[in-house]
């Protein structure tokens, strides 16, 4: 536990701190919600500080949420919106104006207001909220479209480069740390049978015909804070990998992380399949705020989703090969299971493709509709 009352003193609160308590279930950085008096009125904040053994440069870190955060607010507020301070995060500024500020062991912390009559769910109950989690998302991007100035830092660079991940792969089995390769040679062939599809994305951001936008890169439910009262969503959460990335990044996470129908480390490949509604569900929210799309973006949607699943699935991999020093494990072949679990959901979309691409179609044509 951080001396949070000191960490107050950091920031321009204009009220007097009361208590603090851990908040969430996020593995990597530490959160607290803090309590605070206002002229008589209980209001709340929440207290961050990042890791700086994930994010190497946390600097940068909150360069890119300052300057998303500070721009989807004012664009929120010149449309007249009547919840905009709701709808993003907002910094609070440190006494020297800037969006964090440093302990004296050299943490660096980050204030928000805490959004109020909201919560946030781990895993997806309905598709109601897998429709509305596609449209705060798709939301967020339209916020976000038209940033401007410099291009924003790469908090974890090459992060969805899925030919450096193929790359990655191929270094791990000829190196083989950890004497894994020969028990995975399936494993290793439908990734090869599958490598022309590792450079998909990235060839056409190259070529311009996709072009590069902000992107949240973490896009599961967990990081969208739902109405308590509509279950409306309402705001995107954890912006520490938004940075420049193809808008099929996100949408493709929602789809691996939503629409199958078991965990990711599922070890019994037999339940795994696709829940083709689901999907359906998060077309519709998407496109229904997502409105900055262009054809080639539209026509690889369903695309995305295998592709970030096989990424995903060759990270696992990655790791298994090299002694699972990357994610964390519960068990012994935790990341084996999760490489082939990912691998078997590539399988299930391939051959639900062209049913997925058609719902795609059909719901490009239609008027967005609730789900």
């Amino acid at each position: 536990m951080h001396d949070l009352h000191a960490i107050s003193k950091l920031f321009q609160m204009r009220a007097d701190f009361v208590e603090a308590q851990p908040f969430g279930s996020g593995h990597i950085n530490d959160t607290y919600c803090a309590w605070y008096d206002q002229a008589g009125s209980r209001i709340r904040y929440i207290h961050q500080r990042i890791n700086h053994h994930v994010f190497k440069n946390p600097i940068q870190v909150m360069e890119n949420v300052a300057r998303v955060t500070s721009h989807a607010l004012a664009r929120l507020l010149a449309e007249g919106h009547p919840e905009a301070h709701r709808r993003t995060l907002t910094c609070i500024p440190a006494w020297d104006g800037k969006p964090y500020a440093f302990d004296a062991a050299g943490n660096l912390w980050r204030t928000y207001p805490f959004i109020e009559r909201t919560r946030g769910y781990d895993e997806i109950e309905c598709n109601k909220q897998a429709y509305q989690a596609a449209r705060t998302f798709g939301a967020f991007q339209t916020l976000t479209a038209n940033l401007p100035g410099e291009r924003l830092h790469e908090t974890i660079a090459g992060f969805h480069d899925t030919p450096q991940r193929l790359a990655a792969l191929e270094v791990a089995i000829e190196t083989d740390i950890a004497g894994r390769a020969a028990t995975v040679q399936a494993e290793i062939a439908f990734v090869r049978a599958r490598a022309a599809d590792c450079p998909r994305i990235t060839d056409l951001i190259a070529s311009g015909i996709i072009p590069e936008r902000v992107t949240h890169n973490d896009t599961k439910l967990n990081n969208v804070l739902l109405d308590i009262a509509t279950a409306e969503g309402v705001c995107v959460i954890d912006l520490d990998t938004t940075m420049p990335g193809s808008a099929l990044y996100d949408f493709g996470d929602m789809v691996r992380t939503a629409a199958p129908t078991t965990r990711e480390d599922e070890a019994n490949l037999g339940q795994i399949g696709i829940r083709l509604d689901r999907f359906e569900a998060l077309v519709k929210g998407y496109l229904s705020a997502a409105t900055f799309l262009n054809d080639a973006e539209l026509s690889l949607l369903a695309f995305s989703g295998k592709l970030i699943t096989l990424e995903c699935g060759i990270r696992f991999l990655t790791d298994y090969l090299d002694g699972d020093t990357y994610f964390k494990t519960n068990r012994p072949d935790h990341n084996l299971d999760r490489c082939r679990n990912q691998f078997a959901f590539v399988a299930v979309l391939e051959e639900n493709m062209d049913a997925m691409e058609e719902i795609v179609r059909r719901t490009a044509q239609l008027v967005p509709c609730e789900c």
